[in-house]
């Protein structure tokens, strides 16, 4: 995905771009919609107004033959949905006979335990790789909140955290350690960031998310941890573990920053504080 493709004024991707930024989407939203919208035509070799239900569907059917995940399929029919059902006014989702998207594949997500947590620490080199990890786990941030959280969001007194512009440019806070603040304190003696918390070799610009997503992942395998560990799983990690001590659910979407409770309750798919009810069979 180009994201430095320049549109002509006229061209009808660049103004689907421009009417998603009059809306006031994340440049990642804008990126993506015009990505999809422009394949689409590309696929069908159709103007716009050419295009027909159809052509959306066989699109969809080649991105499902190809392997792509449902989340990808979604995002594709998300941007296409909104350009031709929002900006053109094409019915080709609406009705019984609308586009359906496919179904859902149900995972549970990968949850790590406090021992594997406290092995992915022991196993960093240094002060801010540990950090990372110690922060994603007792906050619940996820990677892109983390890459763009500032000194001044930590809240030491409060043991709290404000999370800017989170998903769907909401603001919320989170709780933090105070194991946790008095690490990121010595972090800030050591490595003295400006602005952000955690910053690149550029003074006051963010540090690369791939970069934090590659501590986490290193640092997984250094424990010998055989599960898929990604930046989330310290995500889910978090929301788990308060759930299996007892923590209100709606307190815990609360904090997660989650619109809705069904998203938060997935959780209790794998909270294992309800097994030492049940009785050992063997």
């Amino acid at each position: 995905m180009n994201g430095n493709y320049k549109y002509p004024s006229k061209d009808p991707i660049y103004m689907l771009a421009q009417e998603l930024r009059l809306r006031n989407f994340s440049p990642k939203t804008v990126k993506v919609y015009a990505y999809y919208n422009q394949e689409i035509l590309r696929f069908a070799e159709k103007s716009p107004k050419e295009i027909n239900s159809q052509d959306i569907k066989d699109y969809l059917d080649y991105l499902i033959n190809s392997g792509k995940s449902t989340s990808t399929v979604n995002q594709a029919i998300n941007a296409l949905k909104f350009y031709y059902g929002q900006i053109l006014r094409r019915k080709f989702f609406s009705g019984e006979i609308g586009i359906k998207r496919p179904k859902k594949e149900k995972k549970l997500p990968v949850v790590l335990s406090k021992q594997e947590i406290v092995k992915m620490i022991g196993a960093g080199n240094n002060t801010k790789h540990k950090l990372v990890v110690q922060i994603l786990y007792s906050t619940g941030l996820r990677i892109s909140e983390l890459r763009n959280l500032e000194i001044n969001d930590i809240d030491f007194n409060r043991k709290c955290v404000l999370v800017k512009n989170g998903k769907g440019k909401k603001d919320r806070i989170t709780v933090i350690s105070q194991v946790v603040l008095k690490n990121i304190e010595k972090y800030l003696l050591e490595y003295k960031p400006i602005k952000y918390l955690f910053e690149s070799f550029e003074i006051a610009k963010k540090m690369n998310v791939r970069g934090m997503q590659k501590v986490v992942t290193d640092l997984a395998k250094k424990a010998g941890i055989k599960k898929n560990v990604s930046p989330h799983s310290l995500r889910h990690s978090f929301a788990t573990h308060l759930l299996e001590n007892n923590v209100n659910l709606r307190y815990i979407q609360s904090l997660l920053g989650h619109a809705r409770l069904e998203t938060t309750q997935i959780y209790t798919k794998v909270a294992t504080n309800n097994f030492a009810n049940i009785k050992d069979l063997l």
